[in-house]
């Protein structure tokens, strides 16, 4: 038995002639707006309303931002603003504590300033705290 597959599944019907649903309610929207101006408001007045009015409406409905219908683009800027941000700075490198030179006190490690990766660095960074400290006994859950 064979079945169909559905085809073109991202591409919206057209309803109403050449616009889809999406289209259509965006417009006639707009175009209530407008008329809501005419009927309410004098003729200058409407006619200053109603250009941006018209002009929003056939933005949301044409008009697509990296591919992307405008109104996910508003959605995405009002998200932003409303939303929590996370702000991070650059700290500054804290000053090198001086100690006094004594005899007993191990050697004081040097740090590199710069590295080619930073994968390195974090390499690096790990073996020296780990010889720092000392050596550690080995997990005593690890079967030998």
């Amino acid at each position: 038995m064979q079945y169909q597959v559905p085809q073109f599944i991202e591409i919206e019907d057209k309803i109403f002639g050449p616009l889809t649903i999406k289209q259509f309610v965006y417009i006639a929207g707009g175009a209530g707006l407008c008329l809501i101006f005419f009927t309410l408001l004098p003729l200058y007045l409407t006619v200053v309303l109603s250009i941006p009015v018209m002009a929003f409406a056939a933005g949301l409905a044409f008009y697509q931002v990296n591919g992307r219908p405008l109104i996910v683009a508003l959605e995405h800027a009002v998200n932003y603003l409303l939303g929590g941000k996370l702000y991070l700075w650059k700290q500054r490198e804290a000053e090198p504590i001086k100690q006094a030179a004594t005899p007993t006190a191990p050697a004081m490690l040097t740090v590199p300033k710069l590295s080619q990766s930073k994968l390195k660095d974090l390499a690096w960074s790990l073996n020296i705290k780990d010889k720092s400290q000392g050596p550690s006994e080995p997990p005593s859950n690890l079967a030998i």
